[in-house]
């Protein structure tokens, strides 16, 4: 029923409609997304920012392994475990759902970024189921803050004419990071692990905490580079 309400007040929304002139299909359109993002200082940070932290701080990548070698526990704990960091998310969307506009999104997204990647090094560093929950669930609930500023400022910032091409451009970085995160959580637990001599838990604390650590210091260069993103102010 409330579908049908929903559709029905959606079909009596009536508004101008400008067919826009479709431009000829060339590499040069085709890369105008890139060349933008390179102009905009703003949006190449947060893009930049954004990457490094999913390609650092993956830690999602060896849960199973953190799982079974270091908090002993079972496929339900796992379910846990994997379960954690989306809940810390939806929580955070619900909370920031019933607030005003950030007025200083900027340092928001700063304080965020840095957030998650404290708390991946408490989950690297944790033998406690309860603990790692917790860590987990924060890491979901600061990513949150993270992804909601840099999308509204990648809408709002951006052209109309190039939004379709600029949120491609931001799509296919973060993608390709979270799929390289996983392999560089792997590599670098395999290295400091079995492949040095050591065992390969020390080899996941390793990949784990360093990736942390790592986050934390990109912040710091994103700040220091483009400092006109910690001083973006109100999110609207």
């Amino acid at each position: 029923m409330t579908s049908v309400v929903f559709c029905v007040l959606v079909a009596l929304v009536r508004r101008d409609h400008t067919v826009a002139v479709k431009e000829p299909m060339t590499l040069r359109a085709l890369l105008t997304g890139f060349r933008f993002v390179y102009a905009s200082k703003i949006i190449l940070g947060i893009i930049t920012l954004d990457m490094f932290a999913v390609l650092l701080g993956g830690a999602t990548a060896l849960l199973p392994a953190y799982a079974r070698d270091i908090l002993f526990i079972n496929a339900v704990g796992l379910g846990f475990l994997q379960a954690a960091l989306p809940a810390g998310s939806l929580l955070c969307a619900f909370i920031l759902n019933h607030r005003p506009p950030m007025q200083k999104a900027g340092r928001a997204m700063l304080w965020a970024v840095a957030a998650f990647g404290l708390t991946t090094i408490g989950f690297g560093f944790s033998q406690w189921f309860w603990l790692s929950l917790l860590m987990l669930f924060a890491c979901g609930a600061a990513d949150t803050i993270s992804v909601v500023v840099r999308h509204t400022l990648v809408q709002t910032l951006t052209p109309y004419d190039k939004r379709g091409r600029v949120s491609a451009v931001n799509n296919l970085f973060i993608g390709t990071s979270n799929e390289l995160g996983r392999f560089e959580s792997g590599t670098v637990a395999q290295i400091f692990g079995p492949t040095t001599g050591h065992t390969i838990v020390a080899g996941m604390v390793v990949s784990v905490v360093s990736g942390g650590i790592g986050t934390i210091l990109v912040v710091c260069a994103v700040a220091l580079i483009w400092p006109q993103i910690r001083r973006y102010g109100r999110l609207a």
